[in-house]
């Protein structure tokens, strides 16, 4: 039965993805009219699934975070707050604290420009500020001032007194430079 299921969903994923370019893109739209079951809540839940992803359904976004590794292992959890132009590795998770004794319950709120890499946990009601970089398979379950750089073992804040540049930038094969944007990428001019 299970395996009759999923023939269906990846026919009618074949049909979904017709009109929407990728996965992001029918999440943006399911958002915008508050779709939370049928068809394309189905395709949705079935192509995260086969990601191994999880991202919830009233997650606010700023704009589209950038995937450099595509939404594989990624966990975003209901009623996180994700601000504009963030980058997000595999594996991170941003997870709620939904505790009944818990002293921190509800889910992060990550400001602008922020760069999470692989693996990293971010846990709990907390705020993590501007321009913030984490470090790979760092755990956060703190407020992270604007402008700081999180690593792990153990984690520790590193506050800057100028704000981080975290925008991501990728080599194209001729050698040319490009910039993340929001939106997509533009040629990227480095400062002198």
């Amino acid at each position: 039965m299970i395996i009759l299921k999923n023939f269906f969903k990846s026919i009618l994923s074949f049909f979904v993805f017709l009109r929407f370019k990728n996965v992001m893109d029918l999440y943006e739209y399911m958002a915008a009219k508050n779709i939370r079951s049928g068809v394309l809540n189905s395709v949705f839940r079935y192509m995260c699934e086969k990601k191994g992803c999880y991202i919830g359904y009233f997650v606010r976004f700023g704009n589209r975070p950038y995937f450099p590794h595509g939404l594989n292992g990624i966990f975003i959890s209901d009623a996180s707050v994700i601000g504009k132009n963030a980058v997000i590795f595999q594996q991170v998770t941003i997870g709620s604290v939904r505790m009944a004794d818990s002293s921190d319950n509800g889910s992060p709120v990550i400001g602008d420009n922020c760069y999470i890499g692989a693996g990293a946990k971010i846990i709990g009601n907390i705020t993590i500020g501007d321009n913030v970089r984490i470090g790979a398979n760092a755990v956060v379950y703190t407020d992270v001032p604007s402008n700081s750089i999180v690593v792990n073992s153990p984690t520790r804040i590193i506050r800057k007194n100028t704000p981080l540049d975290n925008r991501f930038v990728v080599l194209r094969h001729d050698g040319a430079e490009e910039v993340w944007t929001g939106s997509g990428f533009v040629p990227f001019i480095r400062d002198r």
